[in-house]
């Protein structure tokens, strides 16, 4: 085979290795670390590979804050319009 012929088909082959590798990104960045909200909903993702648990305060508009436990992975908190925020407050439940 001509290098003429091989280099289209190299080429396609490395777009096709780079574009799988982009598309496989997002989903690791879909669920950070910590507090983060989606379009309507709200997480909270304790990344932990030693299965604890821990208590996190949460923020939530026109309403008292609360504490809540979360164990390893994503939390669902709520609807993104009524929770603020989230964060770890150093104790293990």
């Amino acid at each position: 085979m001509s290098v003429r012929r091989s280099l289209p088909a190299v080429l396609g082959a490395v777009a096709l290795v780079l574009g799988l590798s982009t598309a496989a990104a997002p989903s690791a960045a879909a669920d950070p670390c910590g507090f983060y909200e989606t379009g309507s909903d709200a997480f909270y993702n304790h990344c932990t590979s030693d299965g604890s648990h821990v208590v996190i305060k949460v923020r939530v508009a026109l309403a008292p804050d609360y504490e809540r436990c979360v164990g390893p992975g994503r939390s669902w908190l709520g609807s993104a319009s009524r929770i603020q925020g989230a964060h770890y407050v150093n104790r293990t439940c």
